[in-house]
């Protein structure tokens, strides 16, 4: 009997992430989901630019290169012309929350059907470790060697809460893969976004509070115990809407 095996919506490939990246976690919870949910010949999935550039190599579904920031506009224009498809974006940081903010926020705003999967590792990870809007205060990074000083760069820009706040979100919560108890949520997670919109509800969102080992100059276990200690303090994991749970209450 087999118990553990390759996802057929995950390509037969060795990826390019660094060693203790936790992107590979998140790839394989995502092409679990388009099996079990038997939606891989109906999805499209939204590369990023960044650390995920090459995502259309890893996933068997079909997969389109958006410009910088831009997945959540390529994302809509996919989704009104095919609204039969199951269309996810894959971004980090810098490519949601820094060049793509305007973008992310008002596909919440219109309440476009797609499923945003947000990997939040607080640097930029592709370009050399700078700083990022989610960089934490006072963490040390290429572009701020003493610590982020909030008195000049600001405040790190919680996504999960500030998404959560928009009308047209129908569906936000933070995740980690840092342990098995963790990992499990977070295809929880990910498994009800891609399950709301199959149902077509609403604009659903996904943050992945990831570890970056090569850029935090730590190793894959250092990394992980980083991200419990510093990084989930600041970024609480949970639930921050679900308009399927008013529904409920509601009936």
């Amino acid at each position: 009997m087999i118990v553990f095996e390759r996802p057929k919506a995950l390509s037969d490939v060795a990826t390019h992430y660094c060693p203790g990246c936790t992107h590979g976690i998140i790839h394989r919870l995502v092409a679990e989901i388009m099996d079990e949910l038997d939606i891989c010949g109906k999805t499209v999935g939204i590369a990023p630019v960044g650390c995920a550039v090459l995502a259309y190599d890893y996933f068997e579904c079909d997969m389109i290169e958006a410009p910088h920031g831009r997945a959540p506009a390529v994302a809509t224009g996919v989704k009104r012309a095919l609204p039969d498809s199951c269309v996810f974006t894959y971004q980090g940081d810098g490519d949601l929350a820094a060049i793509g903010m305007g973008e992310i926020i008002h596909a919440a705003a219109r309440g476009e059907k797609i499923t945003v999967i947000f990997v939040n590792n607080a640097i930029y990870g592709m370009t050399g470790g700078q700083m990022a809007p989610t960089t934490l205060p006072g963490q040390v990074t290429e572009t701020s060697p003493y610590g982020r000083n909030t008195d000049i760069s600001g405040y790190p820009i919680k996504v999960c809460e500030l998404l959560a706040g928009i009308d047209g979100t129908y569906y936000a919560e933070r995740v980690a893969v840092d342990s098995v108890k963790n990992v499990l949520q977070a295809k929880k997670a990910l498994k009800k976004a891609f399950s709301n919109q199959c149902q077509g509800l609403g604009f659903n969102v996904v943050e992945v509070v990831s570890s970056c080992p090569t850029n935090w100059g730590l190793s894959s276990s250092k990394a992980l115990e980083w991200l419990r200690e510093s990084m989930l303090p600041y970024y609480p994991l949970g639930v921050y809407r679900d308009m399927g749970k008013k529904d409920e209450a509601t009936v």
